[in-house]
């Protein structure tokens, strides 16, 4: 089992596991020192990834569904994505996320793809909120939620200010407004995820955490892959009055 692949899983994850929206209790534990199987064991509670990672890992003949190569491909992207088939990638979630309802994957074809981005923008159903209603709120999510890009402009203890651009509804697509700074964390209670952040940095943020520094090829394929989903999700030609707020 990879450790790499653990801890690159755990960097990712803990930020919606510590606000309590997937995996299991006690977020904290993915900062504590342990074992590649300690993490293994709670990320098969990570209902929607473990899929995808069970999937990339099976579609590149890898035994490992936390290997560096697998995880990296779901939350940032790489060669393994090319490997899977999309057909068989619906197969695999109609049947794990049979219950789940909204969204629009089950249309996807040929443009599914076992990347976080698709889980964001196709599988919950924020971005068909956002369609419907422009409600502030479903932009949230889907901004917070998204792995993003940013450069560090200062660090500050446990906090970083981040210029990265913020995701805006112009009321027919999703689009990337101006950058803006934000002030996010790198650690918790002398407990990191990742090295202290150093300015100039370019990093990934997931909610209001760092979760990575990335090189420049790495920080391409996440706003390539978000820029394909947002493209699928635009409004389709108004035919009478908009609906109302809907959330």
């Amino acid at each position: 089992m990879s450790g790499r692949g653990a801890a690159l899983f755990a960097r990712y994850a803990y930020p919606p596991n510590e606000l309590g929206y997937c995996g299991p209790e006690d977020a904290s534990a993915l900062l504590r020192p342990g074992t590649a199987a300690d993490i293994e064991r709670r990320a098969r509670e990570f209902e929607g990834a473990w899929c995808y990672l069970e999937f990339l890992a099976e579609s590149a003949g890898l035994a490992d569904p936390l290997d560096e190569r697998v995880v990296e491909a779901y939350w940032i992207g790489n060669d393994l994505l090319d490997r899977a088939s999309p057909g068989a990638l619906l197969d695999r979630m109609r049947d794990r996320f049979r219950t789940q309802s909204g969204g629009t994957w089950r249309e996807a074809g040929d443009g599914a793809v076992a990347h976080h981005s698709f889980q964001v923008f196709d599988v919950y159903p924020w971005a068909g909120m956002l369609r419907a209603s422009g409600h502030p709120a479903a932009l949230t999510v889907l901004d917070r939620c998204r792995i993003r890009t940013g450069l560090v402009r200062g660090v500050d203890g446990e906090s970083a200010s981040v210029e990265s651009a913020p995701l805006l509804w112009d009321g027919a697509a999703m689009v990337t407004g101006p950058p803006r700074i934000e002030r996010v964390r790198w650690s918790t209670g002398g407990r990191s995820l990742i090295e202290r952040p150093s300015p100039g940095d370019l990093v990934a943020l997931h909610w209001d955490w760092v979760c990575d520094v990335l090189t420049e090829d790495q920080a391409a394929r996440i706003r390539s892959l978000e820029a394909r989903r947002r493209q699928g999700q635009q409004a389709p030609p108004a035919l009478g009055p908009s609906p109302g707020p809907g959330v």
